[in-house]
């Protein structure tokens, strides 16, 4: 626990103030020295040269090249070493250590550089022994580093040392001129084996008692995750192996030292290769130079190639590890180009402002900090970063940075300009002038250089509470708030997305702005408004309405792009595309018909009073009465809903749900409201508005017409596709604006705009407000761990105080930004997280599939593909998914949901599946949601939150501390308080989704008794007899001379199988006690009668009698069959254990054949189409024994049930790609064998029909806070301790 939190103290607090650099111990000193004089280079060029020399252009160029170079150059270099290392070009030297010099050559870091080597044979190794051959070309080099190291000398191509190059099998090899040799004979060499298939030879080069330390650190060797050995790498991980191993295995030195002893004089030696690195080969490896020798011994030097001119090149001797360990590695000459580009706008920007004279004195100083810690971060990343959201590196972290800087010092300068600009125009908002005097302008640019340079200052700070997203998210983020915000539109799934959200709502701005602009030029009457006015308004609403039907996925519109070039015709028979087409067309006319009437301007303000009723009263009965009335426990005080569904008392609906009355009223409520009212709300508004500015232009003629067409565009999309919340907005702008504000009230337009966004934020802080007080209540507040011990005494006293001022205070800004509120590791403390788009994940968490079709055969066979419960079960989810893609939009447009908005949570929970559903789209007539798959299960405190999910609060009768009871459909007093104090609510208890039913049985309850073990053997042997007689190419079998050839032994009558592995009195029914094994007689005395049943059957007829080659056949697939499960159950076919392990084992296809069963392979389809599919009907025919009894008797019955399982039913394993296939296209039933290594073997029947499922709605914030917690627990604080304390006992949070 103590080096952990110095480690987070090191990589993540230090780092992130310093922007990445720290004293990493685990590093050689080289690393760490260059990494110091780097960050003091790049803070201490800028704060020189400004102390030094005027703020002058030349000085700002200076600096500016001379950054840029210093970047150029380490980036180049770093990228062609990276480059040397892909094309792994490596030679061998000699090093001989100057001992008369008697320097100390002492490294922190081993030798990493490391080739591979191969031999076909030890004849070789003889020749190489026998011949004394000289080295070419080689110079002796003294090397004051092991690690690191470049050989001056050059050599042209002709010259050069031979290389390592790969034979025919793949390996690296040494030229025998490089192999050197003990005075022992032992040669420097070990073998080893990696995963790639390559073997290599590690040369150590280490002193006696002296261990090489790890050349990269944990950070750095987290970065490497994932990452497979290649041949481009596979030097360097060789070199990771071998340090991991030297730093395990301490006493590896004395272990040779009792090596060396026990062999003595003798000169022996074994060739060896595909070896595993172990403590044992550490024992064996060589000894090297010993430190108080004074012979001279060469010792070999592999170093790699790095070309500088054509037909020059230098011997580097480094590792990539290292290198990495050193700088960030980029991938390609992009980000290099990115890198290097915001380096220079980081020294430009910075710099320019020192010139300027923003910052004085010490502050200077900590400018300088900041932006060398801005800088130092695009050579070295600060990992872990607060604002990361994934493990390890970060790519784009690497800019974040950077990019913050750039934006604050680019406004900073921005508003300077335009601070200094004379004659500024005033203008006068809400009662607000805007810029009068020139005091007025120092005063707002003193305000604005403390705000914006405050921030600066605080980069450090900022960074390491991780305030600021990176920069991918901050982008996502700002353009979908500007969008939702001032155009109305929807949230963004991604940076894509986004992008194309915030171009299309410009485009259908400015083409508004245009008939907009030309119709408000020149004034007109109320007799006569101008037609191109009347244009505008049908354009505003067609575009408004088109819009708010189309997603932001930009695919559907490149997609619809493809079809329009390709085919016209079937683009028209889109339903979407022709409904929006009818719909425009007819909105467009009467919307230019109704605002040239004039009706708007003559009946003014009659008509505006008209429709503000309507919509209030509309919208309190669509929105707030009818969803309180359909709610489990409307208002939370009566017990059960006042409008119920058909399927509220019905116990398993087999039926889809019903349409209610109530549920036709309220479509038609939300059709009026949505498509007449609000529009026409905003096109009276419209003409009012543009009839007044048509006379009197306020803030001047372009700025009155793109306030307006923002305002209209905005509200004629919100109201298209939501607008639950409208009429809300719609009542306080009417009173705020004309009896409380009424002085500074603007047009009607404007105050519903400015109200929108506002009562937007409202809604969120009302919901942070909730989560807070809910969180921190005495009565639920979180003991979980021994943290909450220490921090919760000291909260709760602040709370009622300073804490709760400052709680307050972070509430309004995070309400402003759209940030999540968490709790600090789970506790009353509440901190500040970084902004987030409405879809607040940044990395894709979708359950990778695995099963057969994209795993590895050994896996397949060692080991259950995919067995744990997340990759089983997910299948179910994605079901779940997909049925849910069909029907939750028109369910939400139903209110079966209650009220909703992007954004939203709910909790879909049943008696199986558990499900997370997050709105993140909500447009007119499409949603897009995401799913996530929960399983409340393995601990005590997710199973009280199944319990508070699950239990009913109406038989509840206690008040306080007494229980007097409750009126009739009321709750208690207690309950109803209870209620009020959760962050979740269920809105609907039946709620109806097409699914499977799982039935779960457990295999070794089913066979628990011999006999039970017996009859599944019967069915098993009778179900390969089935198979084998349906099969297409049974007259081919039967008839093939060679397998009858093969199967000589099985025709005899006295032949007996008895193997007492194999076969068993307890669980054969054909076996014969007397013989201790099975006879073809005893065989046919069981069988034959089912044989001759099936063959009776088939439309050619086939000779089944005693001695036909048909029941010899099924004779020997019989053995085969209980051959095969008794090898795939260890030959412990008695143990329940072990049998169950064997009979999973076939059933997913895996059939581990015998030496006397190869006669199979002669038709590998006797095994596909035979034994593998009565396997998995035996299950079905062994489980339906208990139901019906007759199966078993009477062979037509077991026929015909055969037949039915095979046609209705599907059978196979879960990893089968044939199981997944069935699911998703909705089979009725499916049955599968699941093996789990913990809870034994269970059987799985799936029944397709209607699930019920609970619709609960959880607080969004109290969502988005939490995620932000754990992830900042997760991956900054590195706590990822399952049974962590933030996550205990939150029954009121889920």
């Amino acid at each position: 626990m103590g080096s952990q939190v110095v480690q987070t103290l090191r990589q993540g607090v230090w780092a992130s103030l310093t922007g990445g650099w720290y004293h990493n111990p685990e590093q050689n000193k080289f690393n760490n020295s260059c990494h110091l004089y780097l960050w003091m280079f790049l803070l201490m060029l800028p704060l020189s040269l400004n102390l030094a020399l005027p703020p002058t252009t030349t000085t700002l160029s200076i600096y500016c090249t001379s950054v840029t170079v210093f970047f150029i150059v380490i980036k180049m270099v770093n990228y062609r070493l990276h480059l040397m290392f892909n094309q792994g070009d490596i030679v061998a030297q000699n090093s001989v250590p100057d001992i008369s010099k008697g320097v100390d050559k002492k490294s922190d870091a081993s030798d990493s550089c490391l080739p591979s080597l191969s031999s076909d044979s030890a004849q070789e190794y003889k020749e190489i022994e026998n011949n004394e051959l000289e080295m070419p070309n080689l110079s002796p080099q003294v090397t004051k580093n092991n690690s690191s190291g470049i050989d001056v000398n050059s050599y042209t191509e002709e010259n050069d040392p031979a290389e390592l190059k790969v034979d025919v099998d793949g390996f690296l090899q040494i030229p025998a001129v490089y192999m050197r040799w003990t005075l022992s004979g032992r040669s420097h060499a070990r073998g080893l084996s990696i995963d790639s298939g390559r073997d290599a030879v590690l040369i150590s080069h280490r002193a006696k008692d002296k261990l090489g330390t790890m050349t990269s650190s944990k950070s750095d060797l987290e970065a490497k995750e994932g990452q497979i050995p290649n041949e481009s790498n596979f030097v360097e991980f060789v070199s990771l192996l071998e340090s991991i191993n030297s730093a395990r295995f301490g006493g590896g030195n004395e272990a040779e030292k009792e090596n060396e002893e026990r062999n003595g004089d003798h000169n022996i030696y074994s060739p060896f290769e595909g070896l595993n690195i172990s403590h044992a080969q550490e024992e064996d490896s060589l000894d090297e130079l010993s430190e108080t020798s004074t012979q001279e011994k060469p010792s070999r030097k592999l170093y790699y190639k790095l070309k500088v001119f054509p037909g020059k090149w230098v011997n580097i001797l480094y590792d990539r590890l290292t290198l990495i360990a050193l700088l960030d590695r980029n991938e390609d000459m992009t980000e290099n180009m990115v890198a290097v580009f915001l380096a220079f706008l980081v020294a430009f920007l910075g710099f320019v402002l020192l010139n300027e004279g923003c910052f004085k004195d010490i502050w200077v100083f900590q400018f300088c900090l900041v932006i060398a810690s801005c800088q130092y971060s695009l050579l070295k990343r600060v990992q872990p970063d607060a604002a990361s959201p994934t493990h390890g590196h970060n790519q784009i972290v690497i800019y974040s940075r950077a990019a913050y800087f750039c934006m604050f010092c680019g406004l900073i300068w921005i508003l300077e300009i335009v601070l200094r600009t004379p004659d500024l125009p005033v203008s006068t908002v809400y009662g607000i002038t805007i810029v009068t005097s020139d005091m007025d302008i120092h005063v707002v640019k003193l305000d604005v250089d403390l705000i914006f340079t405050g921030f600066t200052y605080c980069f450090p700070v900022t960074f390491l509470l991780g305030l600021f997203p990176q920069i991918n998210t901050f982008v996502i983020y700002f353009l979908e708030q500007i969008d939702m915000h001032f155009f109305g539109g929807t949230a963004a799934t991604g940076l894509p997305s986004a992008a194309y959200c915030i171009v299309r709502s410009l485009i259908a701005l400015s083409l508004l702005y245009g008939f907009c602009l030309g119709a408000l030029k020149e004034p007109w009457d109320e007799q006569h408004i101008p037609a191109l006015f009347s244009g505008f308004c049908a354009l505003l609403v067609v575009l408004s309405y088109h819009l708010s039907r189309q997603s932001s996925d930009p695919s559907v519109f490149l997609n619809l792009v493809l079809i329009i070039i390709y085919d016209l015709y079937f683009m028209l028979q889109k339903e979407i595309l022709l409904s929006d087409l009818v719909v425009c067309i007819l909105a467009s006319v009467l919307t230019f018909a109704i605002t040239a009437s004039t009706v708007f301007l003559s009946l003014r303000p009659f008509v505006s009073i008209v429709l503000y009723a309507l919509a209030a009263t509309v919208g309190f009965v669509t929105h707030y009465l009818i969803p309180q009335l359909r709610k489990h426990h409307p208002w939370l005080w009566i017990s059960h809903p006042v409008l119920k569904s058909k399927e509220y008392s019905q116990f398993e609906p087999r039926e889809d749900a019903h349409l209610m009355w109530f549920e036709r009223l309220y479509v038609g409520l939300l059709t009026f409201e949505k498509y007449i009212v609000y529009p026409a709300i905003v096109l009276s508004a419209l003409t009012n508005d543009g009839f007044a500015l048509s006379h009197r232009k306020k803030l001047g003629i372009h700025c009155d017409v793109l306030l307006m067409t923002v305002a209209g565009m905005k509200l004629l999309r919100a109201s298209f596709c939501n607008p639950s919340y409208q009429f809300f907005t719609l009542i306080f702008t009417i009173i705020f604006f004309e009896f409380d504000c009424s002085s500074a009230s603007e047009t009607f337009l404007l105050n519903f705009f400015l109200m929108s966004i506002v009562f937007n934020k409202l809604w969120d802080l009302l919901h942070k407000l909730h989560f807070i007080l809910l969180y921190i209540a005495p009565w639920q507040i979180a003991w979980g761990s021994a943290f909450h011990a220490f921090a919760q005494p000291f909260a709760v006293p602040h709370i009622l105080t300073i804490y709760f001022a400052m709680l307050l205070l972070q509430t309004f800004i995070t309400t402003l930004f759209y940030t999540p509120l968490s709790p600090f590791l789970g506790s009353a403390i509440f901190i500040t997280s970084y902004p987030r788009p409405v879809k607040f994940w940044e990395r894709n968490y979708n359950t990778k599939r695995i099963d057969n079709s994209n795993s590895r055969l050994v896996s397949q066979v060692d080991k259950e593909t995919g067995c744990d419960d997340n990759n089983l079960n997910s299948i179910f989810y994605e079901y779940l998914t997909r049925s849910l893609q069909h029907s939750i939009c028109g369910d939400l447009m139903l209110g079966r949901w209650g009220n909703y908005c992007a954004g939203d949570c709910f909790i879909l929970a049943s008696d199986y599946l558990n499900v997370l559903v997050h709105l993140i789209e909500v447009g007119n007539g499409l949603v897009t949601f995401q799913l996530r798959g929960l399983e409340f299960r393995g601990t005590y405190c997710q199973q009280r939150e199944v319990e508070a999910i699950t239990e009913g609060v109406e038989e509840d009768d206690s008040c306080c501390c007494c229980e007097p009871g409750h009126l009739p459909h009321v709750l208690s007093c207690n309950a109803a308080f209870n209620l009020r104090w959760l962050a979740w609510e269920v809105t609907t208890t039946k709620y109806l989704l097409e699914g499977y039913s799982i039935s779960e049985n457990n295999a070794a309850t089913m066979l628990q008794v011999y006999d039970l073990r017996k009859l599944l053997i019967t069915y098993y042997l009778k179900s390969i007899i089935y198979y084998l007689v349906i099969s297409p190419k049974l007259q081919i079998w039967v008839k093939d001379q060679s397998m009858q050839e093969a199967l000589q032994s099985y025709t005899k009558w006295h032949h007996i199988e008895k193997d007492p592995a194999v076969f068993s009195m307890k669980i054969d029914e054909d076996y014969v006690h007397c013989l201790q094994g099975v006879t073809r007689a005893s065989y046919c005395n069981v069988y034959l009668e089912w044989i001759q049943y099936c063959a009776n059957k088939l439309k050619e007829p086939v000779d089944s009698d005693e001695d036909s080659p048909l029941v010899t056949l099924c004779f020997a697939l019989s053995v085969l069959g209980r051959r095969s499960l008794s090898t795939a159950a260890h030959n412990r076919s008695n143990s329940l254990e072990s049998f169950l392990y064997g009979f999973n084992t076939l059933f997913k296809g895996d059939f581990r054949i015998a030496a006397k069963d190869e006669w199979v392979f002669a038709d590998m389809d006797l095994l596909q189409t035979a034994v593998a599919p009565a396997v998995r009907m035996s299950l079905k025919l062994h489980q339906g024994h208990f139901t019906s009894l007759e199966e078993t008797e009477e062979p037509a019955v077991l026929y015909e049930a055969i037949s039915n399982y095979r046609t209705s039913l599907v059978i196979c394993h879960e990893s089968d790609p044939a199981w997944r296939r069935a699911v998703l296209s909705s089979r009725d039933t499916l049955l599968t064998l699941r093996h789990m290594v913990d809870e034994g073997v269970d059987e799985y029947m799936l029944y397709k029909r209607h699930l019920i499922f609970k619709v609960i709605k959880i607080n969004k914030e109290c969502v988005r806070g939490l995620w932000a917690g754990q992830q900042q627990e997760l991956i900054f604080l590195r706590n990822r301790n399952p049974e962590r304390g933030s996550i205990q006992n939150s029954k009121q949070a889920l």
